[in-house]
């Protein structure tokens, strides 16, 4: 019964850090992080089973994790206000070619990231964005300007501008 317990207890642990790392960092993980979180799946399992290395109590924290899993993915149907706290919400980063730079800081989404995602989709620069939104999963939408530019077209809009970076 205490593995139930525990597990109930890393599950919502688990789901606090990942919620306040942020979802910026969790679109793109660097390869120390990656070996982080993958360490940190070790040191998860041994404070669930406290040294319990049964089989009992591996299905019993499996299951607890899933059960939770199943839980919040009902919740947020059920209860559409449930997905904002438990996934987060899109939000605008760009607008009108220009960065928002309080959900910028508030989401801990640097300029040179913006710029390098921008540039991934084939923007030259900010301007050639209409609209970029960070969405709950971690990932930059773009939507180009309305004059033509951007979204790797190849015209130049009839003013050469910079390159993005």
């Amino acid at each position: 019964m205490e593995i139930i317990f525990r597990a109930a207890a890393m599950f919502l642990f688990l789901w606090l850090v990942t919620r306040i790392v942020g979802r910026s960092t969790l679109g793109e993980l660097s390869t120390f992080q990656l070996i982080l979180f993958i360490t940190m799946g070790d040191m998860v399992q041994q404070a669930i089973t406290a040294q319990d290395y049964s089989f009992t109590g591996g299905v019993l924290a499996v299951s607890v994790f899933t059960l939770l899993t199943i839980a919040l993915s009902w919740a947020n149907v059920r209860w559409p206000r449930m997905r904002a706290i438990t996934h987060g919400v899109a939000v605008v980063v760009v607008d009108g070619g220009e960065p928002v730079w309080p959900v910028m800081r508030r989401e801990r989404l640097s300029l040179d990231d913006l710029k390098a995602a921008a540039r991934q989709k084939g923007f030259r620069t900010l301007a050639d964005v209409r609209l970029a939104v960070l969405e709950a999963n971690g990932q930059i939408s773009f939507f180009p300007a309305d004059d033509g530019v951007g979204a790797g077209d190849g015209s130049a809009g009839g003013e050469e501008r910079p390159a993005v970076g």
